[in-house]
């Protein structure tokens, strides 16, 4: 059976504040095991993706901005017969933010959102909807924090003007900021829907991104089991098995509140761990019989 690992063409951003090459050590851990492996980039126009009989998107960490080509590929690979990992439908649907909409219509806890659609505008009714001082805006189709604007109502006017700028090129969505975020983010990590470890990260002083290559710190605390149950309850939801996801969200009143359900391209914090590289290669397996 031969697998490629899927990523992108590496851009030294993302990885500052990371020590460990994750995607290199978890392909160097899979061959020891015998696998047939090799790493790819998404958008190489010189694979043969019929070649393998596995692909696994493991990291094209740029397609939020070659949505269209990605999407494209995917729909290629499908036609193809290759088996995808995570799945081709999943990924398309949590291409897009709209889809914490639709975990929120199933009961499960998610920060509140609207959407704003191409065109529109930002209207101070939110913090009134949401009840609170503050706002978070940012892209339905995005990675990493990019072009995501807090607003109060002190600085709306200021905000606004550039939100309307951004509102002209894709939709948005608007939410409450949440006060909890300065605790930090935690991030539940789940191969084949079975849970792995976790981290928490958290921003650094004065921001409120979480992610390594805007200066925030990452630490790795043993987490409530009730946190883990209630993680777990996001997989559960989902119509097909993922080899991989990445719950994030904060913790409101000790309870689990989702903010992402990373089940395209997150870092998974493997961090050369065996114990952690053996439970992603367990789960491999079991998906590929």
């Amino acid at each position: 059976m031969k697998i490629t690992i899927t990523g992108y063409k590496k851009e030294e951003r993302f990885s500052q504040g990371v020590t460990n090459d994750e995607d290199t050590e978890l392909i160097n851990f899979l061959i020891n095991k015998g696998l047939d492996v090799v790493p790819t980039i998404w958008n190489d126009p010189n694979v043969v993706w019929s070649s393998y009989d596995v692909v696994v998107i493991k990291s094209p960490w740029d397609y939020h901005n070659h949505l269209k080509e990605f999407l494209n590929w995917l729909n290629n690979l499908k036609k193809s017969g290759v088996r995808v990992l995570n799945p081709v439908e999943i990924i398309q649907w949590n291409s897009d933010k709209h889809y914490l909409k639709d975990v929120a219509e199933k009961g499960l806890p998610v920060i509140p959102a609207e959407y704003l659609e191409k065109g529109s505008v930002l209207e101070r009714l939110f913090f009134n909807y949401f009840n609170t001082e503050k706002l978070v805006v940012k892209p339905c189709i995005s990675a990493g924090a990019q072009n995501t604007i807090t607003v109060s109502k002190d600085n709306f006017e200021e905000r606004s003007a550039e939100i309307e700028t951004l509102l002209k090129e894709q939709d948005y969505m608007v939410q409450p900021f949440v006060e909890e975020i300065k605790n930090g983010e935690w991030s539940f990590l789940f191969f084949n829907g079975k849970y792995s470890h976790c981290s928490l990260k958290t921003p650094k002083q004065g921001d409120f991104r979480v992610q390594h290559y805007h200066g925030g710190s990452i630490s790795y605390p043993v987490p409530d089991p009730l946190h883990i149950e209630q993680a777990g309850l996001y997989l559960k939801s989902l119509p097909q098995a993922t080899l991989y996801a990445r719950v994030d969200g904060v913790l409101i009143n000790n309870s689990f509140h989702l903010m992402e359900l990373e089940l395209i391209e997150p870092y998974l914090f493997l961090n050369g761990d065996s114990g952690l590289l053996e439970n992603y290669y367990q789960a491999l397996i079991a998906l590929t019989k």
